[in-house]
Parts: C-alpha cells; structure tokens; sequence
C-alpha cells in the first residue's frame, strides 16, 4: 500500500514551518509548494494524495487554486486556511480553518477529513457496486 500525502499549497513565506509542523503532526507525509501550477502538477501526479491545504495571501486565489485541484481529484479533499469565516464555502473547498486559531484547529481537521475518506474509501473497496462505478 502506498502512503498517502497531504499536499500544502502556500504563497506565504511566514508561518509556513508551523503550518507543516502541524500537518505533518497527522502522521502523514507532506509535499509543500508554493506554485498553484506545481500544485495542479504535483496533485495529478500523487495518486496518493490524501488531502490539499491551501493557504493564500487572497481567499479568492485559494478559491481559483481549489476549482483546478478539484477538477483533477474530485474525491482529495480540500481545506483553505483564510483569515475570516466563509460562508456559504464553494463546493470546491471542505473546510475553511481560520488563521486566528490554534494550528491545533488545522491538524484536527485534517484528521477528520482524512478518517471519513478513508472510511468512505474502505466502504467503496468492501463494496462490489461502489467499485463498479
């Protein structure tokens, strides 16, 4: 079995090492860039992928970024650090943490993200009409 990776996108060149400290606290591996082309690259190549985290000097730019990687792994998902709350979210994005809280927040989202796509995933394999489609 392979292991899965988070992908962490940034622009940001501040708090970018306890951003990773706190993904990589999630037990997975993390591949960082900080190129939305990369990213889309990066994200078509992993078939490991198990989720993206985006965090951009702009929401918007997050936003644009998380349409492009959603195209491409419609199941990974995604999560957008951003400074104020959004709602309603796009249908691109599954969680927005914000930046005003702990990064334990971040690792805690993660971790549930990445339980239900496992057991969404674990249901699909175990599943012979999931599989089929």
């Amino acid at each position: 079995m392979t292991r899965e990776a988070i992908l962490y996108v940034s622009d940001q060149a501040t708090n970018v090492n306890s951003v990773l400290a706190a993904l990589k606290a999630t037990g997975d591996d993390v591949v960082s860039t900080n190129s939305s082309t990369q990213a889309i690259a990066l994200l078509f190549l992993m078939h490991s992928a198990a989720a993206v985290v985006l965090y951009h000097t702009t929401e918007q730019a997050s936003f644009d970024i998380a349409r492009g990687l959603r195209a491409i792994r419609p199941k990974v998902p995604i999560i957008v650090l951003c400074r104020d709350k959004i709602d309603p979210l796009p249908a691109c994005v599954d969680v927005c943490v914000s930046l005003g809280l702990p990064l334990d927040e971040l690792t805690s989202a993660v971790r549930r993200l990445l339980t239900a796509k496992r057991a969404m995933d674990a249901h699909r394999q175990s599943d012979p009409l999931k599989r089929a489609s």
